[in-house]
């Protein structure tokens, strides 16, 4: 009997979403082809925009607050948060975005998640 695999643990770990031990990943962002140590195919692996949005959406929520509170606190200029927060953001974004990324999948594995796809021609046709 295999082991339940849970996919928010394979996503963060950026591991297979079928044995938990395979890296889902071939580069930093493109999904191998399959998993190297049981054969699961990740050939319709496609998480789409969704990992893009939930990081920035993360991203407003932590970097906000301790920019208010620099500005509350110092009122530099406008180049002076630029200098400063460009960074953190950019390098935070290309932290999160790989197991953001992953676990979207993994999730989209755990709940066989697919492309919608019409029967009998299309919409307004008789499906079954």
């Amino acid at each position: 009997m295999a082991r339940e695999v849970s996919p928010i643990s394979a996503g963060l770990r950026c591991r297979c979403p079928a044995c938990g031990e395979g890296p889902v990943f071939r580069s930093y962002l493109e999904f191998a082809p399959s998993c190297t140590a049981c054969g699961a195919d990740f050939s319709k692996a496609d998480s789409g925009d969704g990992p893009a949005f939930f990081v920035m959406f993360l991203l407003g929520i932590l970097i906000m607050p301790p920019v208010l509170l620099v500005q509350a606190l110092f009122s530099p200029p406008f180049w002076v948060h630029l200098i400063l927060w460009t960074p953190v953001i950019v390098v935070l974004a290309v932290m999160l975005l790989r197991p953001f990324k992953s676990l979207m999948f993994a999730l989209q594995w755990k709940n066989k998640a697919e492309e919608a796809q019409w029967s009998d021609g299309g919409p307004g046709g008789d499906a079954q």
